[in-house]
């Protein structure tokens, strides 16, 4: 008797491993992106830039308002991500980077040290990425998924956009851009097979890597950071 209740219990890890593991994950294409290339501004003189991030998510229709991501939810690599973007702004010379956390409202010296940052440099491109996902579609997805014990295939959609600034040391806005992208993870059984070839990691990391890439390609392409 022991040794059934064993193997049914080895039986009910590995199909729970399993169902955990059917999902594949896709990403669409950037919204927002250059119609062409463009010649690199590499001619041009050096300008200093101050780099302020705000990473924020949104349950919508569960949370009221965009709440910030403390450090440890900042998506793993980022720094590596924007390292490997900044190459495509041709007269970048020194620059800075600032990562607003919900805590700075209590904390007088960050805010000194920011407000010190963007004094100091030419420019400031303030970055704004969004993480949403639906409460009602979650919920939806995950009852149906449970009651048909994954033999349906449920999408799971996260948004991501990028909304980007870029000011003058005196404050003043002299570009906008936005962009967009969805990130969907669709879950069932069989899809474990396909799971090696669409992790949602690595989709989630394209899809910051294209959106810095292009956003940084059409501020060079349009000449928006010239030295005074």
């Amino acid at each position: 008797m022991q040794n059934r209740w064993k193997l049914a219990l080895i039986a009910s890890t590995v199909l729970l491993i399993s169902l955990s593991m059917g999902c594949a994950t896709f990403r669409s294409d950037i919204i927002g992106g250059m119609d062409a290339d463009v010649e690199k501004n590499y001619g041009a003189e050096k300008v200093s830039v101050l780099f302020v991030f705000n990473h924020s998510r949104q349950m919508v229709g569960f949370d009221a308002i965009p709440k910030l991501e403390s450090q440890r939810q900042i998506l793993n690599g980022f720094d590596d991500i924007l390292f490997d973007a900044l190459p495509e702004i041709g007269n970048l010379g020194s620059y800075a980077t600032f990562t607003e956390f919900s805590t700075d409202v209590n904390d007088p010296d960050r805010r000194a040290l920011k407000d010190s940052l963007m004094a100091s440099h030419d420019y400031v491109i303030s970055m704004r990425i969004k993480r949403e996902t639906s409460f009602s579609k979650l919920f939806l997805g995950s009852l149906t998924s449970t009651v048909s014990v994954t033999v349906i295939p449920v999408p799971y959609t996260r948004h991501f956009s990028l909304d980007t600034q870029v000011f003058k040391r005196d404050g003043s806005l002299i570009s906008e851009y936005h962009h967009e992208a969805n990130v969907t993870k669709w879950v069932q059984t069989l899809l474990l097979f396909a799971y090696p070839f669409h992790p949602e990691t690595r989709k989630i990391e394209e899809t910051y890597v294209e959106m810095l890439h292009t956003v940084f390609r059409q501020i060079d392409g349009e000449r928006i950071l010239v030295a005074e």
